[in-house]
């Protein structure tokens, strides 16, 4: 390698956006569009997450997990959007091959977080729709703790896993990655190891950590709707229906963009397409799912407002 392209093997070039002198108009707005798309993430889920934890009638089993899952966003946006944002500041497109593998790794933790809290809000829903009665005897403060530091534990395991494979593997001299972060897809196509081991345990223990989950929203949405389809009055179904209204369009849009990128691991592949769906999915998803979740909750905006007007007051 000649240039700017010399570097040593304990590196590896972001080459997901041209540096060329006549792109610096469209870097610029892709700069300003992700730092805007990144504050209003983390300030978003942070305004939602002080609600909650100020307002005593949100202090629920729902609640608890949705403020669990806004503060994996914004852990899982910051793991891949500042690097980002510094690179096009500092002019570079490097990344140290350890500061790659501890981004890879706190990415897998955090997105197989988003998917296990997923599974356990769609579990809350089931109890709170088809046995309301049992709701807070099954649903105790303990269980709900439980279930989140299990899956916490699971999550890192997993992006353990993920991390030691990629370890092992050898870059050669070909270290530029067609991509704005690190991530296991990427890394496959420039390694010069074997990879087939590699793949298998991606189709595998990677496809069932997703579809487990899946596996565990979908019973419990097919219990739902049997129970509520038993509700005799059209506008207690539609009530009844409306309360997984926000759950239902997130996991479309999230486990969507997730198997398009994570099975899709052959050379044939378009990086470009990769680039896009990580963009939605570390960028966009984080952004609007404190609107999408919370602001359409009645008791969600009065615990705003509450806030907001104890905050005009202090002034």
């Amino acid at each position: 390698m000649t240039g700017a392209n010399q570097l040593s093997a304990s590196e590896f070039l972001l080459l997901w956006l041209s540096r060329e002198p006549e792109q610096q108009q469209q870097q610029q707005l892709l700069f300003m569009l992700f730092l805007s798309m990144y504050l209003a993430s983390v300030l978003g889920n942070l305004l939602i997450i002080l609600a909650i934890s100020m307002d005593a009638h949100l202090h629920n089993p729902m609640y608890f997990f949705l403020s669990n899952l806004l503060f994996v966003e914004i852990c899982f946006t910051s793991t891949t959007i500042p690097k980002t944002l510094v690179n096009h500041i500092l002019g570079s497109q490097t990344i140290s091959y350890p500061g790659c593998l501890t981004q890879m790794y706190f990415f897998i933790a955090f997105i197989n977080m988003d998917h296990c809290l997923l599974a356990v809000m769609a579990y809350d829903l089931f109890v709170a729709v088809c046995h309301p009665l049992h709701y807070t005897t099954k649903m105790t403060p303990q269980l709900c703790a439980l279930m989140v530091s299990g899956y916490w534990v699971i999550a890192n395991l997993h992006a353990l896993l993920y991390t030691l494979l990629t370890a092992g593997l050898s870059f050669c001299a070909y270290n530029r990655i067609s991509h704005f972060f690190c991530d296991v897809a990427p890394l496959l196509k420039l390694t010069c190891s074997d990879t087939h081991i590699s793949e298998m345990v991606i189709l595998t223990e990677g496809g069932q950590i997703m579809i487990t989950p899946l596996i565990c929203i979908l019973v419990s949405y097919f219990c739902i709707t049997c129970d509520v389809l038993k509700i005799s009055s059209a506008k207690g179904r539609w009530k009844a229906f409306s309360t997984c209204g926000s759950h239902l369009s997130v996991l479309s849009f999230f486990y969507g963009i997730v198997f398009a990128v994570y099975f899709s691991l052959s050379s044939t592949h378009s990086a470009e397409n990769d680039i896009a769906a990580a963009v939605m999915y570390t960028a966009v998803t984080p952004m609007v799912n404190p609107f999408i979740y919370s602001l359409r909750n009645k008791d969600m905006k009065v615990s705003l407002r509450n806030m907001m007007g104890r905050k005009r007051e202090s002034t």
